[in-house]
C-alpha cells in the first residue's frame, strides 16, 4: 500500500530484557544438556571467557571486564626441593657445570642464566624467586653515610625502638651510640638538661636546694640559680665523718645525653607506677605539721608542738630541735643552717649538724608567721605584729624593720634584693632590702591575702576573695585577675610561664602567664588543697581529704595517687627522685617517703677492655629471676607502719621486661 511504513518495534523494558537474557541462558543450558558427553566443556569458564550474565552487566554498566585471576602461588611443598633422589652422575655433572660456570665471563653467565630461566616452569621460577630475594636484601645503613643514617634515626621518638635497633648489627649499635641521637630524643620527650649538667665538672651545692618548699611553695630563689660549679659546692655535700651525703644528682650524674635520657626515663616510669616507700610515725597523737622542707641532706619537719624533727633523706631520724616553747609556724633551711619562728615570737638559728641553737633573735611582738632567706647570712621574717624584720643570722641582730602593713603579714617571697609580702590588710607590698623601704603597694584584693609567688618580674597573690591577681613587680601595675576558684586560694607556685593554684574548694588550676587564661582545671580533692608543688613534668597536690595525687602538667590527667587512705595531708614536698608527705593516719602524724630513683644495680654496658660477646651472636635465654628485681618492696624497721603493698616500679616489675634490661644486649645504656 502506498505510504505504508512498517511500524518501529517497541523498545524493550528492563524486565523484558532481563527475561530475554534468562531465556537465552535457559536455551543455552538446554542445548548443552543435549550435547554428547565428549563435547561438554570441562570445568567452569576461564577468566578470559565471558558469560551471558557478565555480558549483561557489562552492557548495563559499561564497565570493563574483570581482570584474569592470577595463578595460585606455590605452596610450602615447593619451597625447598629434596635432592635425596639424585644419582652420582647428577652430582658429577653439576660439579662440572659449576666449574664451567665459574670460568665464564659476566656476559656468558647472563646468557646461560637467561636460557635456563626460559625453560623453567612457573613453580621453578617461584622457587628461584624465593631463593634469590633474601640474597638481594641489603642493610641501607651499611652503604649510606653516617650523617644520613643519623638523620633517619632522628625521626624515631620511641626509645624502645632505638634500643632494640641497636641489636641488629655492630653498625647499628655504633650509630645508636652517637650522643646526638639521644639529644634529639631528649628534646622530643622534654628531657632538657640543666645548665650545670652540660658542663664538664658539676656538683650541686646543698644550700641552693636548702630553701626547699614551705607550704607547698618554691624556695626564695629562682630555680635557675640552684646549680653552681663544683668549685664552691663539693665541701657542702660531706658530713663530719667524711662519708658524705651525696645529693640525688650526684649519685647518678648524667655524663651523656644517653645516660641522661635513661635516668629521666626510669624516674618518670617510677613516678607513674610505683617506687619504694616507707612510713614512719612522727607523733603518737595528731600533731599538726606546720612546715616541711626536703633538702639534698635533710628532711625537716616542724609541728605545732614546738618541736622540729630532722631526718636524713631516707627518713631515718637524726635529731630533734627543742627550744621553742610554743608551736613552730615557719622555718627555712640553708645548707646546715636552719632558721625558725613560731608562736613564742622568737626567731631561732640552728646548726643542723649538731642540733645546737646558735642565736635567739627577739623583736617581734606576735607570732612569726613566715620566714625566708635572701642569702646565707640574711633572713627575713613576717609576723602578726604587721612588721617584717631583716636579720643578720651570723651575728644575731636585727638589721632593719620594714613597717607599712596594717594587719598580720601572712606570706612573703624573696628574689635578690626584692622582697614581696602579702597581708591580711588585703594588700601586698614590694620592698627593697638594701634600702629598707617600700617600693610599691599592690592594692586590688577585697579580702585577706594568704599566698604569694614571685619570680623576679611578676607577683601572684591568692586571696580569700577567691581571685588570683598578677602584678608587675617593676611598676606595681595589676596585669590580670584570674578568676575560677570558688573559695580561698591558699596555694600558689609560679615557674616560668606557668602558674599553679590550689584552693579550699578542692580544685587545682594551671594557668598560662602569657595569655592569662586557664590551661587545665583539675577536680583534685574532696576538700581543701593543703599543699601544692609542681615542676616541668608533674603537679603533686595534697588535700585535707587524706589523699596525695600526681598530675601530668601538660595534659592535666591524673597519673596516680601516692596516698589514698588518710584523714588529712598536711604538707607535701618533692624533688626529681623523692617525695615526702606528712599525713594524719589513725590519729597519728606520719611521714611517708617515696623513692623513685633507679636501683644502683641496673646492669650497665661492660667496658670495652673486657671480652664481649658478638652482638650478632644468639642471645641465650635467661631465667626471669635473673633480671627481675624486687624494687617495689617497702622498708620496715621498729618504728614503721607498713602500708598496703603497692605495685612495684613498672620498669622493674616481674614479667614486664623492658628495653633497658639485659634481655637486649645492644640496648644497654652507658
Amino acid at each position: 500500500m502506498a505510504g505504508y511504513t512498517k511500524p518501529m518495534p517497541k523498545p524493550m523494558g528492563f524486565s523484558e530484557r532481563r527475561g530475554s537474557v534468562f531465556t537465552d541462558e535457559l536455551s543455552l543450558n538446554t542445548h548443552a544438556a543435549k550435547m554428547p558427553p565428549q563435547q561438554r566443556p570441562r570445568g567452569p569458564p576461564t577468566p578470559s571467557m565471558s558469560t551471558p550474565a557478565a555480558d549483561f552487566d557489562q552492557q548495563l554498566t559499561g564497565s570493563p571486564p574483570p581482570p584474569p585471576t592470577p595463578a595460585a602461588s606455590p605452596g610450602p611443598s615447593h619451597a625447598h626441593p629434596s635432592w635425596s633422589g639424585s644419582s652420582q652422575d647428577d652430582e658429577t655433572y653439576l660439579t662440572e657445570f659449576r666449574h664451567f660456570f665459574s670460568k665464564c665471563t659476566g656476559s656468558q653467565r647472563t646468557r646461560i642464566l637467561a636460557d635456563m630461566l626460559d625453560v623453567c616452569t612457573s613453580q621453578q621460577l617461584s622457587f628461584v624467586h624465593q631463593h634469590v630475594s633474601p640474597l638481594l636484601k641489603k642493610d641501607p645503613f651499611t652503604s649510606l653515610p653516617d650523617e644520613l643514617c643519623l638523620r633517619i634515626l632522628s625521626f624515631i621518638d620511641d626509645p624502645k625502638v632505638l634500643a632494640r635497633a641497636s641489636q641488629v648489627s655492630r653498625r647499628w649499635r655504633d650509630l645508636l651510640s652517637d650522643d646526638m641521637t639521644w639529644k634529639n630524643l631528649c628534646d622530643k620527650h622534654d628531657y632538657q638538661r640543666k645548665n650545670s649538667e652540660q658542663a664538664t665538672a658539676v656538683a650541686v651545692r646543698a644550700g641552693d636546694y636548702a630553701t626547699g618548699y614551705q607550704n607547698g611553695e618554691p624556695s626564695s630563689r629562682s630555680l635557675a640559680g640552684t646549680f653552681t660549679s663544683s668549685s664552691d659546692s663539693s665541701a657542702g655535700d660531706m658530713s663530719e665523718d667524711g662519708v658524705g651525703n651525696q645529693t640525688p644528682s650526684a649519685q647518678l650524674r648524667p655524663k651523656s645525653y644517653k645516660s641522661h635520657f635513661k635516668q629521666r626515663y626510669l624516674v618518670d616510669a617510677a613516678w607513674r607506677t610505683g617506687g619504694r616507700n616507707i612510713t614512719r610515725n612522727i607523733t603518737q597523737d595528731g600533731g599538726v605539721v606546720t612546715s616541711l622542707h626536703l633538702t639534698p641532706k635533710y628532711i625537716i619537719v616542724a609541728l605545732d608542738n614546738a618541736k622540729i624533727h630532722v631526718f636524713d633523706t631516707e627518713g631515718n631520724a637524726q635529731r630533734t630541735l627543742q627550744g621553742h616553747v610554743m608551736g613552730v609556724w615557719a622555718m627555712v633551711p640553708w645548707e646546715d643552717t636552719l632558721v625558725s619562728g613560731g608562736c613564742d615570737r622568737d626567731v631561732r638559728v640552728w646548726d643542723l649538724k649538731t642540733g645546737a641553737c646558735r642565736h635567739t633573735l627577739r623583736g617581734h611582738t606576735s607570732t612569726v608567721r613566715c620566714l625566708k632567706m635572701s642569702d646565707s647570712e640574711t633572713a627575713i621574717s613576717g609576723s602578726r605584729d604587721t612588721a617584717l624584720r631583716v636579720w643578720d643570722i651570723r651575728n644575731g641582730h636585727c638589721k632593719n624593720v620594714l613597717v607599712g602593713h596594717q594587719a598580720s603579714v601572712r606570706c612573703l617571697e624573696i628574689k635578690g634584693d626584692i622582697v614581696v609580702s602579702g597581708s591580711y590588710d588585703t594588700t601586698a607590698k614590694v620592698w627593697s632590702i638594701s634600702e629598707g623601704r617600700c617600693l610599691f603597694t599592690l592594692q586590688g584584693h577585697y579580702s585577706q591575702i594568704y599566698a604569694i609567688a614571685f619570680d623576679g618580674f611578676r607577683v601572684a597573690t591568692g586571696s580569700l576573695d577567691t581571685s588570683v591577681r598578677i602584678w608587675n613587680a617593676k611598676t606595681g601595675d595589676c596585669l590580670a585577675v584570674l578568676q575560677g576558684h570558688t573559695s580561698l586560694v591558699g596555694q600558689l607556685q609560679m615557674r616560668g610561664g606557668t602558674l599553679v593554684t590550689g584552693g579550699s574548694d578542692g580544685s587545682v588550676r594551671i594557668w598560662s602567664l602569657e595569655r592569662f587564661c586557664p590551661i587545665h582545671r583539675l577536680a583534685a580533692h574532696d576538700n581543701s588543697v593543703t599543699s601544692l608543688q609542681f615542676d616541668d613534668t608533674r603537679v603533686v597536690s595534697g588535700g585535707s581529704d587524706g589523699r596525695v595525687k600526681v598530675w601530668d602538667l601538660k595534659t592535666g590527667h591524673l597519673v596516680r595517687e601516692l596516698i589514698t587512705q588518710g584523714e588529712a595531708v598536711w604538707r607535701v614536698a618533692f624533688e626529681d627522685e623523692k617525695c615526702v608527705a606528712m599525713a594524719l593516719k589513725n590519729s597519728r602524724t606520719v611521714m611517708e617517703v617515696f623513692n623513685f630513683s633507679p636501683p644502683e644495680d641496673v646492669p650497665h654496658e661492660r667496658p670495652l677492655s673486657f671480652p664481649q660477646r658478638s652482638v650478632d651472636a644468639p642471645v641465650p635465654a635467661r631465667p626471669l629471676s635473673a633480671i627481675s628485681l624486687d624494687y617495689g618492696r617497702s622498708v620496715a624497721d621498729a618504728d614503721v607502719d607498713m602500708p598496703d603493698a603497692g605495685p612495684s616500679t613498672a620498669p622493674l616489675s616481674r614479667g614486664n621486661r623492658t628495653f633497658f634490661h639485659n634481655d637486649y644486649p645492644g640496648a644497654r645504656f652507658n
